[in-house]
């Protein structure tokens, strides 16, 4: 058993196939076809089932995959390690993201980061499920993720960085508008865009309707989040977002504003990574993110009670 029938086995599932995995690994595809059946035998279980040119996991090749990855990665770190003296003048960091701290604190944060390290390769990730944040780091797809805590995933580092508030965007000069913050039942007076229920976004907008025993009237639901200020802007309705996002919004149009509410709506977020040695561009990500930040001791996630 060795890495490079791990490399082959990811390569298929990545690619949903062995000639398009071969063709991605610079490797003939009987080659690789031989190094998998020989992983196979190695292990006493097929880990593909071959169903003509398709190929899916076995269970047993469910429960390999997600290993396979950490020891590609932890290889990696590993071949990174002894370049670090060299100051990150190579290689590549893996990030994942929720939609909404891409604005804020992500872009700032890679930028800076890639003015330290040019020559360091950034990869972003954005998923739209929440739980798929710590999944994805948890699988070794990503290096790094910035969630909404509490984080839904078990054995993970976490450091919590400062909360986010959530803010209107209306169009600007309705005649209702006030001076001042705007509370949830002014807002329940217009028709609400938003995002699907199984955002992070729309469950803190419900969460804050709820809180105020107020029911919110739908206008436009849509997972195309660059339509919102569109919608917004042509008077649709109005919508609750992040302030970095909806800030960047009002300063690419004067046809909005953003108000704060009160009570005041917020979600906590933060980033996490696994439990083990991180790559010499992944130390000096956490190294600039945590900067600054109020000093949090950082902990592995709450593990999930059995029934």
């Amino acid at each position: 058993m060795d890495l490079r029938q791990f490399s082959y086995v990811v390569a298929v599932v990545d690619h949903a196939g062995f000639t398009r995995a071969a063709d991605a690994l610079g490797v003939s595809q009987p080659s690789l076809s031989q190094g998998v059946r020989a992983l196979e035998a190695e292990l006493g279980t097929e880990l593909f089932h071959r169903t003509g040119r398709r190929v899916a996991l076995t269970s047993a090749g469910e429960a390999f995959i997600g290993p396979a990855r950490q020891a590609l990665r932890d290889a990696e770190t590993a071949r990174a390690v002894v370049t670090e003296v060299a100051g990150l003048r190579a290689g590549h960091l893996d990030l994942v993201c929720l939609p909404t701290l891409a604005v804020d604190p992500v872009g700032p944060l890679i930028a800076r980061f890639r003015v330290d390290h040019p020559e360091v390769t950034v990869r972003l990730a954005e998923p739209d499920d929440p739980a798929a944040i710590g999944e994805l780091v948890h699988e070794g797809l990503s290096e790094i993720g910035f969630a909404e805590f509490p984080v839904p995933r078990s054995g993970l580092i976490t450091h919590e960085l400062d909360a986010q508030e959530y803010v209107a965007l209306l169009p600007d000069g309705h005649t209702s508008h006030r001076q001042g913050p705007v509370s949830m039942r002014a807002l329940a007076s217009f028709p609400l865009i938003t995002t699907p229920p199984s955002t992070s976004t729309r469950r803190i907008v419900d969460d804050a309707f709820t809180a105020a025993a107020i029911e919110p009237r739908i206008g436009v639901e849509t997972d195309h989040r660059e339509a919102i200020v569109s919608l917004v802007v042509g008077g649709a309705g109005v919508s609750i977002l992040p302030r970095p996002v909806a800030e960047s919004a009002a300063a690419a149009s004067d046809r909005v504003e953003v108000k704060s509410i009160r009570p005041e709506v917020s979600r906590r977020v933060g980033l996490v990574h696994r439990d083990s040695p991180l790559s010499p561009a992944a130390q000096a990500f956490v190294a600039l993110a945590i900067a600054g930040q109020p000093r949090r001791k950082a902990r592995p996630a709450p593990r999930r009670r059995t029934p």
